[in-house]
């Protein structure tokens, strides 16, 4: 969790086209038919952040959101009036509810770290999936699209915040890391930030296993809604 950030998320990935995604998916959905009933459809939004999918999510569906860090999730509640949001870990995800749909979205799945707690996360989220319902997971990086030494930056510059988030991606096994060094100016003053972020490095063979082993089919779409790809399970009728 990273409360100390949280305010400057959605700055950081303004650039990200949630609206273009959340059509995506709900094509996505269209084309699987994930139930034949003819009532709206209930999404589960898992790692939902600050809800900015949910944003256009629920024009389609009856939706909830779910994610770990107490702080996103009260932006997603302040931009998302009335929706319901829980907070807690995908791991030992347990809401006591079936939905529709569950998605998992921007590579959130690489903070499970290892294979036995990914296999724990889809397990969990297939269990809260009614008959026919759809599981997507779009995944973090393979080990083998993983390119340690690379220096990466992010830039914010608007006339009260400049932002500078700054790092270098390292692995350890399979384990793919970085610090973000964030320069941050307002007009109270700079302030230097910094913040560890682990996350597993997942073969397509494994992210499948862990959807057949929770009794999901799986496809794989290499490309999916960012080009990281997306795996789409779907629960027996």
């Amino acid at each position: 969790m990273y409360p100390e950030t949280a305010r400057f998320y959605d700055r950081i990935y303004a650039s990200k086209d949630y609206a273009l995604e959340a059509q995506r998916i709900a094509d996505i959905v269209g084309e699987n038919s994930p139930s034949s009933s003819d009532r709206r459809l209930r999404l589960l939004d898992v790692a939902c952040g600050t809800g900015r999918h949910i944003e256009y999510l629920k024009a389609h569906y009856d939706v909830e959101g779910f994610d770990l860090c107490p702080e996103l999730l009260e932006i997603a509640r302040q931009r998302n009036p009335g929706i319901p949001f829980h907070q807690g870990d995908m791991v030992d995800l347990d809401l006591g509810r079936r939905y529709d749909v569950v998605t998992c979205l921007f590579s959130a799945i690489g903070y499970v770290e290892t294979a036995d707690r990914l296999a724990q996360a889809v397990s969990s989220m297939a269990r809260h999936l009614v008959p026919g319902g759809l599981l997507l997971v779009e995944p973090w990086f393979t080990p083998e699209a993983w390119h340690p030494g690379g220096v990466h930056a992010t830039f914010v510059d608007d006339n009260v915040l400049k932002i500078a988030r700054v790092n270098t991606s390292e692995v350890e096994g399979r384990l793919s890391s970085f610090t973000f060094h964030y320069l941050i100016g307002t007009p109270g003053g700079v302030e230097h930030l910094t913040e560890r972020h682990e996350l597993g490095l997942f073969e397509v063979g494994e992210m499948c296993a862990a959807f057949t082993d929770a009794g999901l089919t799986v496809r794989h779409d290499p490309q999916g809604l960012t080009g990281r790809g997306l795996y789409i399970g779907r629960r027996g009728e």
